[in-house]
């Protein structure tokens, strides 16, 4: 399988946790230390995981600093770390506190202008723009803000230049029913330069099988890893 396959953390209050359509109202616990999930993903071969600060991400600023500090000690995975990243501090602390990755998703939206420094500062490489999308639509602050701005109009904001993609569909995401292959195949024949790293709605490998026929680079696996795949 050429797909690659990213394990999640969302964390609140300092605990592993999932959530159903980005609803912090429907918020399951899995792992009181998040490091405990880490580890296992680590064991089980993976070598990437997508950590998120969804306390980070409600509140407009970092809260779980600890966390991603503690993954990145006792872990060897790559981390791409999201949730509340706001400032040159809180970027440049990111990196510094060992995370490979940083996903830019609210700032991307709404300062363009930081974002493409960062772009250009960090490296395309290191900075992925996140997309969360309803109904075609980009979504902020922990989802809880619609804008009017397409998933298309994001991308194109940051071309020529920009290499990773993360888009989650925001109406899969946790409810393990299959994900929008129609989505990411056109998002795959538009943009066939860009690294799609797809997100929401997994729920078994034929799935991400069907995900990587269409072209996709990387998906997010979160509940599925939790409640599905053998643990």
């Amino acid at each position: 399988m050429k797909i690659t396959v990213i394990p999640a953390i969302d964390v609140i209050g300092g605990k592993c946790v999932r959530l159903t359509r980005g609803n912090y109202d429907e918020c399951k616990t899995y792992y009181n230390d998040p490091v405990e999930a880490a580890r296992y993903f680590e064991d089980m071969g993976m070598r990437r995981l997508h950590l998120v600060d969804l306390d980070g991400a409600r509140e407009s600023r970092v809260i779980n600093w600890r966390v991603l500090e503690r993954i990145c000690e006792a872990t060897r995975l790559e981390v791409d770390f999201s949730g509340g990243v706001k400032s040159d501090e809180d970027i440049c602390r990111v990196f510094d506190v060992g995370a490979s990755f940083v996903c830019i998703g609210s700032m991307a939206q709404q300062n363009r202008e930081k974002t493409r420094e960062w772009l250009e500062r960090y490296g395309t490489e290191r900075v992925i723009v996140g997309a969360d999308v309803r109904d075609g639509y980009v979504c902020i602050q922990g989802w809880k803000v619609e804008t009017k701005t397409t998933i298309h109009e994001l991308i194109e904001t940051y071309l020529p230049g920009l290499k990773n993609v993360m888009c989650t569909d925001i109406a899969r995401d946790g409810m393990l029913g299959g994900v929008s292959l129609e989505l990411y195949r056109e998002l795959v024949a538009r943009y066939p330069d860009i690294t799609l790293i797809a997100s929401g709605g997994v729920g078994s490998l034929v799935d991400i099988q069907a995900l990587e026929e269409v072209g996709v680079s990387a998906v997010i696996v979160g509940k599925a890893f939790y409640e599905k795949f053998k643990m």
